[in-house]
Order: C-alpha cells, then structure tokens, then sequence
C-alpha cells in the first residue's frame, strides 16, 4: 500500500478525517473532497488508484459519480470502493453492475478498510497489467506496409475489430490471414479472451468433429476420456477456422448449427453446451466456384461471409517489400542473437522484383536463411537466392535441422570458393579440409567445382 494515490469521497467531514489516518499510516497519499463534482473535478489532475466512494452525497450521489468514473479511459480509471451507512441490497447490486468492486459499512473497521484497500489496489494492478498484455498482444500482430491495398486493409480491421459480426479473410496460401485474424481478435473487446485456431486442412475427416465439438468418454473407439472442443474452449473468445473451404460438408452442417443456435452437443454426449463465440474464418479457395461444384454450402457462405476481408498477395505490394524484410531481420537476428543485418539497395530492388508465390511466409524464411547462414551485417544480391523470377541457387525448405546444416554448408563453401576464384585446393586450405574430404563434401552437396 505504501506510496498508494487515493481519493476519499465523503460529505462527513469525520469520515474523511478517520479514514485518511488509517490510509496515511499505511504510507498511502490521501485527497478527500466533500461531493461527487468534486471527485470529478480532482480525478484528472491526479492519477488516484483507488477512490472511497460514499453512495449518500449531496448534489451528484455516489452512483452518478461512480458511473461518471467507469466513463474515464481504461488506463485512467481507478478502481472504486463504496462506502454505504444504510445501504440496501438494491443498491448494492446498481453498484455492483456499474462496475464497483467492494462496498464498506459504516461504522469503519480499520481491519476491513485496510483489507479492502489492499485488494482494490491488486486489482487495479492487475487492470494495468491486463491493458500492458493487451497492448503488447496488439502491437504483436500489427499489419505492416504502406500500399494502398494495405492501409485499407488497416481502417477495414479498425472500423471492424470492436464489433461481434463474423469475419471471412480470403487470400492466398502465405498472405498473412491468421496474422489478420490474430489482429482482429487482439484490437476486440474479447482481447482478454481465448483465441482458437483450428486448422481445417490439417485434421482428418474422422477427427474434425470431436477437435471442434469435443467429445464424452467411451463415444468412440480410443475415446478414454472427456474431450473439450475449440469451440467451447473460444467461449467468450474468438475461433479461427483456418482454410474453412476444405471442410466436408457434414462437418459444415454442424458448424452452421452453432452457428445459428449458439450451442452444440459434444461427440457421445447428449448435453446442450452453449458457448459466445465470434467466428473468424479463412480461405485460399474461391467458396463461389466451391459452391457451384457442391462442396461448400451455400448458407454457411452466408453465415460466415458478413465482413468480407481480403490480403493481397505479396507481389501486388512489392512496395511493402523492404519493410518486411527488414522486420524478419530484425525479428531473426534478435532471436538467433545475432548482430543488426540491413539490405543493400540493389539486394531491396531484386527482392521487390521477384513473384513471390509464397508470399510472405516465402520473404519471411529466406530472411530467416539469410540470418542463419552469413554472418555479414549487409545483405548484398549475391546473399539471396532468388533474383527476379529465378532463383540463384537450389530453393531449401526450412525443415529439419539436417536441411537447415546441409543448406548453410552449401553456401558457406560456395562462398568460399568465390573468394578463391574457384581454386578447390585454396579453398580446402582456407576451410582446413584435406583436399579430397572438399570434392566428396561438394560431390554430395551438389556443388559442381566450376561453381
């Protein structure tokens, strides 16, 4: 409690003279003020954390001072205690509903005032730290670019993120769709809740129901125990349902169900589960051309497509190139604990020259390649492996560590022959390697000694 801000609202001067001793002693800082408007009037200037609210003022009472608080900014408000001589339920539970945390009775305890006290204060800790995660959260998931096709993407997540309605992303496989519904779902008011990604590409038809719906003990074969589902465990929060055109239609008429109905039954279970759920879906697929062929229902379209959104691919924003990259090196030298890497100008405009059929997940692990395997702080065209619409080097998928090692092998040697003018036998020396050991090296790397 020591060095806590806290302002005493009470029309009884005995009141705030008996409550500011017992905060002062504790090593609080303590403001009393005789009515509401003055409450008001003093909130601005000083950021209090707790407030003693009496319910009984003249002028403004506690309950229109209290509701004029809880209009204060988030990172503003103060966390408010009422304090009620003949208090009723009725009251208590206005109180309660506009956002009061603890009442104290008359006559004051010095036990309980503390103790209430300490807890407001927690809690108003706990607030911050809550308003910290979720500006942490947001600024994680922050869309970056500058093209036009990108800030409209920004003021289309701004106008909708504080809503409820259900968000359908389409773009390629690699735009950044999860990133859109991270953003969305992080700029909401379920910011503090869960969200949960289901990958409906990724789960075989016979489990898709029980991952979305969950399932009882003993419904099925291998079913040892209860299940909880994405959906229950989205309750309050946010569901992605990450490439939702590959979802077969049986699994569609369920989750059209819920989504109608607002509860499901789990697999085996024969219990209502009512969940609060806002749905954000994803696709790569064209769910027109999908329901034409008969392999998307018409009105789960529906349900799902109120707030259309679209991420351009990668190649329709080369503009945004740099930026990005240069976010990848930062993120990946910061990672792998590396020093600050920066593109030379010729190596941006190669890269913005390139088709990128990967889109952003292809321009983020080649920075990761990039950090990995040259220890050089600039990132020149002879660094990259690809250059216009060719590629200048065997493209290397970041898998396994094996792949990973074979790959940084590969062009650590290549490297090293360029500085030897291609001479095999000075570049065994400068990689204290016996000659033979280099050509087998190179014979199974691929590296034919012209190179």
């Amino acid at each position: 409690m020591k060095d806590a801000r806290i302002l005493i609202v009470d029309d009884e001067p005995g009141i705030r003279q008996s409550l500011g001793s017992v905060l002062e002693d504790e090593g609080c800082h303590v403001t009393a003020v005789d009515s509401g408007e003055a409450a008001l009037a003093a909130l601005p200037l000083t950021p209090f954390e707790v407030v003693l609210l009496d319910i009984w003022l003249p002028g403004m009472d506690g309950l229109a001072t209290l509701a004029r608080i809880q209009e204060l900014p988030a990172g503003q408000r103060p966390v408010v205690v009422m304090i009620s001589g003949h208090g009723t339920i009725e009251t208590a539970v206005r109180a309660t509903k506009l956002g009061a945390f603890d009442f104290l009775e008359k006559p004051l305890s010095i036990d309980r005032v503390t103790l209430v006290v300490r807890n407001a204060l927690e809690q108003q800790r706990l607030q911050q730290e809550n308003a910290r995660l979720r500006t942490a959260e947001a600024g994680r998931y922050q869309i970056l670019g500058d093209s036009v096709p990108m800030k409209a993407l920004r003021q289309q997540l701004a106008l909708m993120a504080g809503t409820n309605g259900r968000v359908l992303i389409y773009g390629e496989s690699g735009t950044g769709k999860e990133l859109v519904a991270h953003a969305l779902h992080a700029m909401s008011a379920r910011a503090a809740e869960p969200f949960v990604v289901v990958n409906c590409a990724a789960i075989p038809e016979e489990l898709i129901e029980s991952e979305l719906f969950g399932h009882a003990k003993g419904s099925f074969p291998g079913a040892t125990e209860d299940k909880t589902g994405k959906f229950e465990k989205a309750h309050r929060g946010t569901l992605f349902l990450d490439e939702v055109g590959d979802m077969s239609l049986r699994t569609q008429a369920k989750v059209l169900r819920v989504l109608d109905e607002g509860r499901f039954e789990p697999v085996g279970s024969g219990t209502s589960v009512q969940v609060d759920v806002r749905v954000v879906a994803a696709t790569n697929k064209n769910l027109d051309e999908e329901i034409d062929r008969g392999n998307f229902r018409e009105d789960l379209f529906y349900r799902l497509n109120v707030i259309p959104f679209h991420v351009p691919p990668l190649r329709e924003r080369a503009e945004d190139i740099p930026a990005l990259a240069e976010f990848f090196l930062r993120e990946f030298t910061t990672a792998y604990g590396r020093k600050p890497k920066e593109l030379t100008p010729e190596a941006c405009r190669v890269l913005q020259e390139y088709h990128w059929p990967g889109n952003v997940r292809e321009l983020r692990n080649l920075m990761e390649r990039i950090v990995i395997m040259y220890p050089q702080p600039r990132v020149d065209v002879r660094h990259l492996p690809v250059t216009g619409t060719r590629r200048l080097s065997a493209p290397v998928r970041l898998g396994s560590l094996h792949e990973v090692r074979e790959a940084a092998e590969r062009d650590y040697i290549l490297k090293k022959l360029e500085e030897a003018g291609g001479n095999v036998s000075r570049t065994a020396e400068m990689l204290g390697l016996e000659r033979s050991n280099l050509y087998r090296k190179m014979k199974t790397l691929g590296i034919a000694p012209k190179e």
